[in-house]
This record gives C-alpha cells, structure tokens and sequence, in this order.
C-alpha cells in the first residue's frame, strides 16, 4: 500500500537539490522525532551513498535500482519499497518522474 499522506510533520522548506536539479528532495520531522524525505528523481541514472540505512518508498512512477557490488536491475513500482544499508552506495534509474519517501534509520 502506499503511502498517501503523513500527518503531524514539520516540513524543511529549504529543499535539497541533488545532481543538477535532477533529485529534489524535502525533509521532514515525525512528532516522535524520526526522520524522512520526500522528493522527485527526474529521468536518469545517478549513484547515491548512504550514511544511515535507509528504505526507499515509490509513491509514483517507477524506477529501477541497483545495490554496489550487484549487477542486476531491479524495478520498483507504485506501492513498493527496497532497502539500502547504511554507509552503502545503490544506484538509481528512471525514465520518467519518481515520486519517493525515504524513509531513515
């Protein structure tokens, strides 16, 4: 099931822009103090590191994925989700807009 809407967030307003403008992303900040991102990756492919695990939602679009040290694509839709550990590297393709919570930790 994906998710439609988070209630009581304090949101950044101050967005980050990743890799040109093709990944824009916003913060926000759970009433128990837990953290996420919610964002669009433009078409393309980009390699992202991770600090903390994290585990990536679609809620629109698709994309398809790539773990370091794996050499087959995997496609995430609508309604999924794929994990990355921390201190890691995956990368990212898509062919039109993605829509995604990061969801951390």
């Amino acid at each position: 099931m994906t998710t439609e809407k988070i209630d009581n967030v304090s949101v950044a307003t101050q967005a980050s822009v990743y890799f040109d403008g093709k990944c824009v992303s916003h913060g926000i900040t759970l009433a128990d103090g837990s953290k996420k991102s919610v964002g669009v990756i433009l078409p393309a492919t980009l390699t992202f590191n991770t600090g903390a695990p994290e585990i990536m939602e679609c809620v629109g679009g698709f994309c398809e994925y790539k773990l370091d040290g794996s050499s087959d694509w995997v496609k995430s839709s609508a309604g999924e989700k794929f994990s990355i550990p921390g201190n890691a590297k995956f990368e990212i393709r898509v062919t039109e807009p993605y829509h995604y919570i990061c969801h951390f930790g």
